[in-house]
């Protein structure tokens, strides 16, 4: 779920390898057509999964380089690097445990008792499928296989944005205390 088409792909295949070098994590590639092609990367630190803006400009440079030499596209593109957001995609079945409890948002790719949208809250992953407690279904898990999900993403609530306020507070305290242990 990180790519949708080949193009996409190949830009992973290009951004991944720099990503990890700076420590960080490809969440998703996509390429969008319109008036100027956009090559939109999201991407966060491994550490605390906050993405700042020098990792946005660490990240668009590098891969503005390499992807200059490599020319994956055959028009003129705009690179977009960002954070995935609040509202996140989840792209990784890791995605789905760490949000445990948070409220999400599914596609999938085929009808499943007659549709294929779901939206509830998180309820885990066992054997490579995703639980989730249905909204406005009284004591309702549907367990999808991960691999028929082809959009996921979490929905902003209170509990949500509490919880990145908390990281984006305890990534900050890391920070200054680093800057403090640099000056002494």
């Amino acid at each position: 779920m990180k790519t949708k088409t080949h193009i996409d792909e190949r830009v992973l295949e290009l951004a991944e390898p720099i990503a990890e070098d700076l420590g960080l994590r490809v969440v998703r590639v996509r390429v969008m057509a319109g008036k100027r092609r956009t090559v939109q990367i999201m991407a966060e630190r491994k550490s605390d999964g906050l993405m700042g803006i020098e990792n946005c400009q660490s990240l668009s440079r590098e891969l503005s380089a390499i992807m200059e030499v490599e020319d994956p596209l055959d028009d003129a593109y705009v690179l977009e690097v960002s954070s995935p957001g609040i509202d996140r995609p989840l792209t990784d079945i890791k995605d789905f445990t760490a949000y445990e409890g948070y409220l999400a948002r599914l596609e999938l790719d085929r009808m499943v008792e007659g549709r294929k949208r779901f939206r509830g809250v998180l309820a885990g992953v066992e054997d490579g499928h995703v639980d989730i407690n249905l909204d406005g279904e009284k004591d309702a898990t549907a367990s999808i296989p991960f691999d028929w999900i082809s959009e996921a993403k979490l929905l902003i609530t209170d509990e949500l944005v509490e919880e990145g306020q908390r990281k984006k507070e305890a990534a900050m305290a890391m920070t200054q205390a680093a800057a403090k242990d640099e000056e002494e």
